[in-house]
């Protein structure tokens, strides 16, 4: 039986937030997305995945220090509501629900084409309809069904990296390949119209979709409502980020554009097991298409889970409809679970209608809101630095590095990043989409939300929020 009284349960141990953060990183956006941002710029995507990465970890440093200082199911959206208003607020939770529910259908129309690897002939939107239900259904029976998934499908995907790393070092170092015709070299990175092949232009424009790669990461502040202990298994989480930063994408992409000439990383399919398959190693490109798929069906679980929390601690503060927080015996909000699996249902609709547009489409509308929620964590955390007295600033426990200097630096950088998306045909359409959708958010704020959060007294939307914000084992 479901009810509003209940509290989210605190399953996620820290070996699940651990993983949770690591494979965050590790989805569509590295396994098939990267093939765009590789042609985009060349070899010198690596800078800007190195760039990018940076301007990321230090969104979730400031992430990091008002979770810790104050864990809460509704996260960014709620800080950005008590410290830049509730318009602010308002629109920032429902951008990131947004978000996760267009980087769910880039997820599953990318395991669509994986799943083509094996079976050609069959229509794409039967994969993506069973994992769906699947999934769902898992996310529907506790949160830590939902941790142990991820924490093994992660565990995968983090040993296929390194696998796919040290395999790759041996094909260029031992010459341990299979044949093909392909030129297997280092020199790959330099030797094919240089580092910079398409100029300055071309690594700036990369950035666009060099972003989308990293969007989901901010899931680490959501699993504070439900961890164990939020006060050490945030900051480890944060600080794993620029180890994986180089790990899963510099080194990665490096092996990637040395087993081949970068111009040959194609986009049917995903280009770690296109390199594999041309160089003739059959048995590993199968294997690594097996991992993309663990990978897509990893980060749709991530984030079914984190739109679901999100709209959660939303209807708490009374800016989402009340009966988002009903949550089922097991501490589960089941309702806003639902809802996503009926969004996600959408991608089926479109994968059948338009399965050749629709990645870039996604992805690209995906970078606006995604960037759009890390704008929103600087400023929140901007904001509150700014009222805290000196005593305050000094008891926090996970104080951003560099203040303020550094977070108005990635502010700037986001900035750019979103002016960015007007450059291109392809990704311009995420710029009327985002400001459609912003719009529509603030007519739905002032005609709906406001009037009733005026009506009503205060405290009296989130009752059970002082309670999701004190951690376990802390009186």
């Amino acid at each position: 039986m479901a009810t509003e009284k209940a509290t989210l349960s605190r399953g996620l141990r820290p070996r699940h937030i651990r993983f949770i953060a690591l494979g965050s990183a590790i989805g569509t956006g590295l396994f098939y997305g990267s093939s765009e941002s590789i042609r985009a710029a060349g070899p010198a995507v690596l800078l800007a995945y190195l760039i990018g990465g940076a301007a990321v970890f230090l969104v979730l440093r400031s992430l990091g220090e008002m979770a810790v200082r104050s864990p809460s199911a509704g996260s960014f959206g709620e800080y950005a509501t008590r410290h830049l208003g509730p318009l602010a607020g308002f629109t920032t939770g429902w951008t990131y629900a947004f978000e996760m529910v267009i980087v769910c259908l880039a997820d599953i129309t990318a395991l669509g084409v994986y799943m083509g690897f094996w079976f050609p002939d069959v229509p794409r939107w039967t994969w993506l309809l069973a994992a769906i239900l699947i999934i769902g259904a898992i996310n529907l029976f506790s949160v830590k069904a939902f941790g142990e998934l991820e924490f093994w499908l992660s565990l995968v995907k983090i040993v296929a990296i390194v696998a796919m790393i040290i395999g790759g070092a041996a094909i260029l170092f031992f010459g341990l390949s299979h044949g093909g015709g392909h030129h297997v070299s280092v020199a790959n990175l330099w030797n094919n119209g240089g580092f910079f092949p398409h100029g300055v232009h071309g690594f700036i424009l990369s950035f666009a979709v060099v972003m989308f790669a990293f969007g989901g990461t901010e899931v680490i502040g959501v699993t504070a409502g439900e961890a164990e202990n939020p006060e050490k298994t945030i900051p480890s989480a944060v600080n794993s980020i620029p180890i994986r930063v180089v790990l899963f994408y510099v080194l990665t992409l490096a092996v990637l554009m040395s087993l081949n000439p970068w111009q040959e990383v194609g986009t049917s399919g995903s280009p770690f097991v296109q390199i594999f398959a041309s160089l003739g190693i059959k048995s590993a490109a199968t294997l690594l298409n097996v991992v993309v798929i663990v990978a897509a069906l990893s980060a749709i679980n991530s984030d079914i889970f984190a739109a679901g929390r999100m709209m959660y601690g939303m209807a708490q503060r009374g800016q989402a409809p009340a009966a988002m927080r009903r949550l089922s015996r097991n501490g589960v909000p089941w309702l806003t679970v639902v809802i996503m699996i009926a969004a996600l249902l959408v991608g089926v609709v479109l994968n059948y209608l338009m399965p050749e547009k629709i990645f870039l489409i996604i992805s690209s509308i995906a970078t606006f809101a995604t960037v759009w929620v890390w704008l929103m964590i600087l400023l929140s955390q901007l904001n509150a630095r700014r009222k805290m007295s000196p005593e305050e600033t000094a008891a926090l426990r996970y104080p951003v590095p560099l203040w303020p200097v550094a977070q108005i630096a990635a502010t700037v950088f986001m900035v750019a990043v979103m002016v960015l998306l007007a450059f291109s045909g392809d990704t311009r359409i995420a710029l009327v989409v985002g400001a459609v959708w912003l719009v529509l958010l603030g007519g739905v704020y002032a005609l709906w939300v406001r009037p009733r959060l005026a009506a009503e007294p205060p405290g009296a939307q989130a009752p059970e929020a002082v309670a999701q914000a004190v951690p376990a084992g802390r009186g």
